[in-house]
């Protein structure tokens, strides 16, 4: 069973909203404009508040289904953390879209949602509070993921492993991200 929800999650994981709702709305390939993401963030910037709300929600969805799915299979909670990693993968590179993807976070997101709530809350309030003050969604996305790791070492280790995997992974997407920041030339709200 875990393998077969591996399998879904990867394969829901690699439905990217962003690409698809641009089609839909006859707006720019987010791959190709803007900041060239497959994210909600680069949505709001190409197709306005709505398009980034119905890609934010996408994204979230594919996280959490996977998860809750595997819950009531029975899987056990690292079980479960893994099988959102790989619905995350399937956002990253997705198998239906040659494999570019976006960066993961709002899907990481619904994972950690299902996974253990108050490690998504305390996810989204890093997130609101960095980008508050700084206007920088990819610096709010490097500072709340690896947020998590010490609240999950200490309520829910089993789930430790594998979001450590994937705070490495949103990092490893997020590095032109880093050497814009560095630069001073990372894009601001």
């Amino acid at each position: 069973m875990f393998w077969l929800l591996a399998l879904l999650a990867y394969l829901l994981g690699s439905l990217s909203f962003a690409i698809l709702l641009s089609r839909l709305s006859g707006s720019p390939d987010p791959r190709s404009s803007g900041s060239g993401n497959a994210g909600a963030t680069n949505m709001l910037r190409l197709a306005g508040r709505k398009m980034a709300i119905l890609t934010l929600l996408g994204d979230l969805c594919k996280g959490l289904l996977p998860v809750l799915l595997a819950r009531a299979a029975g899987l056990g909670l690292q079980e479960q953390a893994w099988i959102g990693v790989c619905a995350v993968l399937g956002h990253l590179f997705p198998l239906y879209f040659r494999f570019r993807g976006g960066k993961g976070v709002a899907t990481a997101a619904g994972m950690l949602t299902a996974l253990y709530f108050p490690a998504a809350l305390l996810a989204v309030g890093a997130w609101l509070l960095t980008f508050y003050l700084t206007r920088t969604s990819s610096l709010a996305a490097l500072v709340a993921t690896p947020l998590t790791l010490p609240l999950l070492a200490w309520r829910e280790p089993e789930a430790l492993l594998p979001i450590a995997v994937l705070t490495v992974m949103i990092v490893w997407r997020h590095r032109s991200n880093l050497r814009d920041l560095f630069a001073g030339r990372e894009r601001h709200f």
